[in-house]
């Protein structure tokens, strides 16, 4: 059994060649010495051994004593377990409901994986409406359905274009007078109990619609965008405007438009699911995880709400034997504050992927950022000896909302043992992310036998 996470060791060459030149007098000729044989370089995936020691619950809990007196962890759970074996080496509370934040990604990222096609993909349509000149945009849950020109970038890649679904419409010949849009796939509030309202405009979320352009942006590449508060509206009047059409012609339904079995004259599909997975993960994209939380209901033959998603989501994971006690969840992304997660759930759902217990779960841990490498990890870990010393050996979600950091993840420790751990700390103080991945960074150096 080979655990689900490898040591990719790239072997680096240095090629030097040398000419050795003989000058005699004119009656003799410049000699070269024969070339050396090109070097090559052979870049191996190497898997961690099974023979490595594992940590003891004593050596763990000696070198961890010194990071876990650091105050700025606040009220503090976690769990440390062995990625090959399955069984729990140290832990704090684990069975603790915390506030999760973003690591509530995890799960709805382990959900999908469980129950939906890795290359399953999400349509958006336009129907001829029953009205001459109507036009109905059918909402399919592709929020990564863009507004930028043919030949812009879109901020998630492959996303689909309003312009295809333009050029299609007018290659069907109706004069298009007002536009439609359908949101009805969609049930319940826009909002999660939990949420703040002024999180749209710091660009965290956007009401939560079967149609919107690039999850809501309003300025759809900048890293500081602005969420949109009518993304359904939004993405009408741009399908307007590509049409030449009023865009006071524009109107949202959140109910089946008359004539919703009506002739289908456009369709355009979002990229895969285990693309989008990656921006949810890698970014922690709070839209993205909604909306694959909503797939996953879905599949499940629950309604495609808040309260939907999170059912399905908590029933698949609980039918993989993942211990779900404890566990209230009011979203699918970790917004929401009144969301509880317990150490030993986040921590189960690592250890599955990271094991044989799950093979669908493998995936999830090439999902996770890497510390000091890429997503929201790219920045971290670079700053201490120990962050660095930990720094490609550790991948993890992270999560922060105010008063809470937290990760879970995987790391090789220096013996060369895969550890997986779920790491919760709420009512944090200033430096509490920090304080976070100290703790993270002493498993990486910790043979603790």
């Amino acid at each position: 059994m080979a655990v689900g996470v490898a040591v990719l060791l790239l072997v680096a060459v240095v090629v030097a060649a040398a000419a050795l030149l003989t000058r005699g007098d004119s009656s003799e000729s410049l000699t070269v010495e024969p070339a050396p044989a090109p070097a090559t370089a052979a870049p191996a995936v190497v898997p961690v051994a099974e023979s490595a020691d594992t940590p003891t619950a004593d050596g763990l809990a000696a070198v961890l004593a010194p990071v876990l007196a650091d105050p700025n962890l606040g009220r503090f759970t976690a769990r440390v377990a062995d990625a090959l074996t399955g069984e729990q080496i140290w832990a704090q509370g684990a069975a603790v409901p915390m506030q999760p934040a973003s690591t509530n990604k995890v799960l709805t990222s382990a959900a999908a994986l469980l129950t939906l096609d890795r290359d399953a993909r999400l349509t958006t349509r336009v129907l001829a409406g029953e009205q001459p000149g109507v036009v109905v945009l059918v909402g399919g849950g592709d929020q990564t359905l863009s507004a930028a020109p043919r030949d812009e970038d879109t901020w998630y890649r492959d996303a689909a274009r309003i312009v295809d679904l333009a050029d299609q419409v007018r290659r069907s010949g109706i004069t298009v007078k007002a536009v439609q849009v359908d949101t009805s796939l969609y049930s319940g509030p826009t909002l999660a109990p939990g949420w703040d309202p002024l999180d749209i405009d710091g660009g965290d979320i956007a009401p939560m619609e079967s149609v919107m352009l690039d999850g809501g942006r309003t300025q759809p590449v900048s890293v500081e965008s602005r969420r949109s508060k009518m993304p359904a509206l939004d993405a009408g009047r741009a399908l307007a405007v590509a049409l030449r059409v009023d865009p006071a012609n524009v109107t949202v339904s959140s109910s089946a438009a008359p004539g919703a079995e009506g002739k289908e004259i456009a369709s355009v599909q979002s990229p895969p699911l285990i693309e989008r997975l990656r921006d949810m993960m890698s970014f922690s994209d709070n839209v993205m995880a909604e909306s694959i939380g909503r797939e996953v209901a879905a599949k499940l033959k629950q309604p495609q709400s808040f309260d939907g998603a999170t059912r399905a989501v908590l029933s698949t994971l609980g039918g993989a034997d993942i211990d779900i006690s404890g566990a209230r969840l009011f979203d699918s992304s970790g917004l929401s504050v009144d969301d509880r997660l317990t150490a030993k759930t986040l921590d189960e759902v690592i250890n599955a992927a990271a094991g044989d217990a799950q093979p669908h779960l493998r995936p999830l841990v090439e999902l996770l950022p890497i510390a000091g490498g890429s997503g929201t990890l790219s920045n971290r870990y670079l700053d201490t000896d120990e962050g660095r010393a930990a720094a490609g050996y550790l991948r993890a979600k992270t999560g922060s909302l105010t008063g809470t950091n937290s990760l879970a993840g995987i790391v090789t420790d220096e013996s060369g043992r895969v550890l997986t751990f779920a790491l919760l700390s709420n009512d944090a103080g200033p430096s509490g992310r920090t304080a976070l991945d100290a703790f993270a960074a002493t498993l990486r150096s910790c043979g603790c036998t």
